[in-house]
Order: structure tokens, then C-alpha cells, then sequence
């Protein structure tokens, strides 16, 4: 096995991908309950996190170890305590994401530049959004705010199930826990409004946020010039194999959108254990309503392609 060079305040580009090319992030508990194991597990190592990408498919950070060893330690930790939480919830069993994980140092400021302009523009050469700071998984608006897609919280204001709901997460967050599904199943179903929902959302992120944005941002001078590098330039990456399925991860939330208005699932999960024969039928019903290629149409089912169900309807 080709050895992992990691080194003493050193940026490591990472990136992992699910087994199979699946889909990792189907709904907003599944990005919140990641973060939140991250960024526990990211402290008890002392890992040093400059940026965290979550797409619907892989994960990136730019991360510094410093103490050798603990790069690796962090991502197994992480990795091992969300598949227990995600299999839990689907009824799924097994490793989740491929082993080992990639990695890649940057020496010096132009790669360091360079990769941070990359992980930033991810969702933007995935066709999620148009700009960077739009994509509010790859964090980078946090840098500038900590409600960048909500009103301010006015506690006054606030309905009480929010408050209630800001006391939970404060108390999960002081005692070294990450948030659960079910813990965030509970809090945005009690809350009122989607205006409240987004609030929490930022209440969460922003509360258990490791991440090192001013660190970051050193190496643009500001978080303007950083948004105009962001947008002038994509970044590049040369030494590390990402593999991309298709030309946007939008088909996914299409897909998610028409099995939930067909009434074919009330829960987005439900579709990673249904048996084989349901998964092909639902293959067959996305590849006629959708643009989407085989490829991700399997991904977003969790299912082997046979060469047969990827020929059809070609």
C-alpha cells in the first residue's frame, strides 16, 4: 500500500467517496448529523479543518494534522460514526465509504490557494449553484456570518418551540455530543415555519463549526477577495483522482422530488432498502422521467448497474 504523506502544519487535501459510487447526502438531517460528527471528532483529534465540502456524492476538506498520525484517526473515527448512524436510519449494513481515503499535500501558498479555490467552486462545477457562497454544504458563507441563509434570531421574537430547540442544541453541543436523527427529526417537526427551520439550521452549523475560516481566508486578504478568486477562478486539482458520474448532482433532488410527489416514499432513506425488484422498477420509472444518466439514477437507488438496466431506454 502506497504510504500517506502527511506533515506538521502542512495542508492535506482529502477526499472520500461512498462504496459503489453511491449517494451520501440525500436530506438536510443527513448534512447536519456528518457536520456535526465531523466537527466533534475533528476536535478530539486536534485537527485543524480549513474547508469541508459535502456533496451529494463525496466529501472534501482541507485539513492540517498536527500531531502525526491523527489525520487518519479523524476520518476512520468520522467515518465509522456516521455509517452507524446513517445504516441505522436506512436499514443498511456494511462499510459506507470507499477505504482507504485519498489525500494530498499542498506545499506552499499557490497550491494551498489553489485547493481552496477548488473545494470552494465544487458545487459550482456540479451545477448546484451559480456562485460558491450560494452552496451552503461546502460552508463558505459561514465566513462572513453566522446566519448567512436566515434572518437573525430575535429571541423575543422566536416562537417557543425554537427556543426550546436552540436549548437542545446548545446542551447536545456542550456535552461533546453530535447531533441524531432522531433529536433532529424531533426539533424541526415541533417548529412552525421554514423561516424558523433555516434559523436552526444556522444554529446548528455555526454552534458546532471547527472550522478555521479565518485561516482560510489569510491566504486571500480578505472574504471579498476570496469570493473574487472564488468567482474569477475554479481552482484546480492534478494530484488527486476525482471521479465525477454525469454533468450536475441537481438530478438528484429531481429524483427525490418525484418519488415524494408520486407518494411512492414519505421518507427520501426508504429507497436504500427497498428490495431488488423495486429498485429496478424505480430505475426504469427515473430513467423515463428524468435526464439523469444510468450511472446516477443507480447511485441515487444504492444498486448494482447490470450491463441489461444500463442499456435501457438508451
Amino acid at each position: 500500500m502506497k504510504t500517506r504523506k502527511c506533515y506538521n502544519g502542512i495542508i492535506n487535501h482529502c477526499y472520500q467517496r461512498p462504496k459503489e459510487k453511491s449517494v451520501l447526502f440525500y436530506s438536510v438531517s443527513d448534512y447536519l448529523v456528518f457536520f456535526t460528527i465531523f466537527c466533534v471528532v475533528a476536535s478530539k483529534h486536534q485537527v485543524i479543518v480549513l474547508k469541508l465540502v459535502q456533496m451529494p456524492d463525496h466529501i472534501h476538506h482541507a485539513t492540517i494534522e498536527q500531531r502525526k498520525g491523527e489525520l487518519s484517526k479523524f476520518v476512520s473515527e468520522y467515518s465509522a460514526q456516521y455509517a452507524r448512524a446513517f445504516n441505522t436510519l436506512c436499514g443498511r449494513k456494511g462499510p459506507l465509504f470507499e477505504h482507504p481515503f485519498q489525500s494530498v499535500p499542498k506545499y506552499g501558498d499557490k497550491k494551498a490557494r489553489t485547493i481552496l479555490l477548488y473545494l470552494d467552486n465544487n458545487p459550482v462545477e456540479r451545477r448546484l449553484v451559480q456562485r460558491a457562497e450560494e452552496y451552503r454544504w461546502n460552508y463558505l458563507a459561514y465566513g462572513n456570518s453566522d446566519h448567512p441563509f436566515s434572518e437573525i434570531i430575535v429571541l423575543r421574537k422566536a416562537s417557543m418551540p425554537l427556543r426550546r430547540a436552540l436549548d437542545r442544541v446548545k446542551a447536545q453541543h456542550r456535552a461533546g455530543q453530535p447531533m441524531t436523527y432522531p433529536l433532529l427529526q424531533n426539533l424541526f417537526k415541533s417548529l412552525p415555519s421554514d423561516a424558523e427551520r433555516n434559523q436552526l439550521i444556522d444554529f446548528i452549523v455555526t454552534t458546532y463549526s471547527v472550522i478555521d475560516h479565518k485561516s482560510a481566508i489569510r491566504f486571500f486578504d480578505s472574504y471579498k477577495e476570496e469570493l473574487i478568486a472564488a468567482h474569477a477562478n475554479t481552482g484546480s486539482e492534478y494530484d488527486l483522482n476525482e471521479v465525477f458520474i454525469g454533468k450536475s448532482d441537481l438530478c438528484y433532488s429531481q429524483m427525490s422530488r418525484i418519488l415524494h410527489q408520486r407518494g411512492i416514499i414519505q421518507d427520501i432513506h426508504e429507497v436504500i432498502s427497498m428490495p431488488p425488484s423495486q429498485k429496478q422498477d424505480l430505475f426504469q420509472l427515473l430513467r423515463a422521467e428524468t435526464f439523469a444518466p444510468a450511472e446516477q439514477i443507480a447511485a441515487f437507488l444504492h444498486m448494482p448497474l447490470s450491463r441489461e438496466i444500463g442499456r435501457a431506454h438508451v
